[in-house]
């Protein structure tokens, strides 16, 4: 893609988390975790730029002793505010919204999420994966809903769609986390009030939906490993071993 717009990664790491304090910088192999992000994404031909974002001096430190792109931002109540501040202060076209606790995406996620992007199909885009036994019902574990086109009908923290009957061979699918956006979506995002159903949900994407905007959303066979707790930072530990 020779003369594909200039397309900037953001690494939110917020150093306060509340399940897992100070996460990004737990060690997995040696390195901190925003540091196995931030290589893993880097393999992306895609990206033009990737930077970390936070309101932490200790990542801030770390990443700088590491000669990892970082910038020092102000407190914000999201990752999505977060963002917003390094577009004001970056000069990307698209930018990728990638967390600080996902070890393990690839660059093949960049590319499914680029996709649609770059090609000029969307505004916005994420990723699903498809989804097993009990997750369904976890409220941590987010799912999403589709039209047959790829484009994004609901997210919920609920089982959707529901099986009335109880007769099974309903197809669930998780929400994967990363977001790509066009500038432009993401300033409009950030001029909108929160939604009803985003406060309703506590999920961001919904104001993008309640809004009329639509989200792409494409299908990886490759799920991640989101660390949120304990158990799935081991998880992510013997992965990446």
């Amino acid at each position: 893609m020779a003369n594909h717009p200039r397309t900037v990664g953001v690494i939110p790491a917020r150093f306060g988390s509340e399940r897992l304090p100070g996460k990004v910088l737990l060690h997995i192999g040696g390195r901190a975790m925003v540091h196995w992000v931030y290589d893993r994404v880097r393999r992306s031909p895609l990206l033009d730029e990737v930077v970390v974002a936070t309101d932490s001096r200790s990542v801030l430190q770390y990443c700088q002793g590491y000669q990892i792109p970082v910038l020092l931002t102000g407190e914000h109540a999201s990752g999505s505010d977060r963002l917003y501040e390094v577009v004001e202060r970056t000069d990307g076209e698209v930018y990728v919204n990638i967390q600080g606790d996902e070890p393990t995406i690839t660059a093949g996620h960049i590319e499914l999420l680029l996709e649609p992007i770059l090609d000029g199909r969307a505004e916005v885009s994420t990723l699903k994966t498809a989804l097993h036994g009990a997750a369904a019902t976890d409220p941590n574990c987010v799912k999403v809903v589709t039209d047959k086109n790829g484009r994004a009908l609901y997210f919920s923290r609920f089982p959707l769609p529901y099986d009335r009957d109880g007769a099974g061979g309903v197809a669930y699918y998780k929400h994967i986390g990363l977001y790509a956006y066009t500038r432009e979506a993401l300033v409009r995002f950030h001029s909108l009030p929160q939604s009803p159903l985003e406060l309703a949900e506590k999920l961001e994407q919904l104001r993008f939906l309640e809004n009329g905007t639509a989200i792409h959303v494409a299908e990886t066979a490759e799920d991640t490993i989101g660390v949120d707790t304990e158990e799935d930072l081991e998880r992510a530990r013997r992965f990446l071993a």
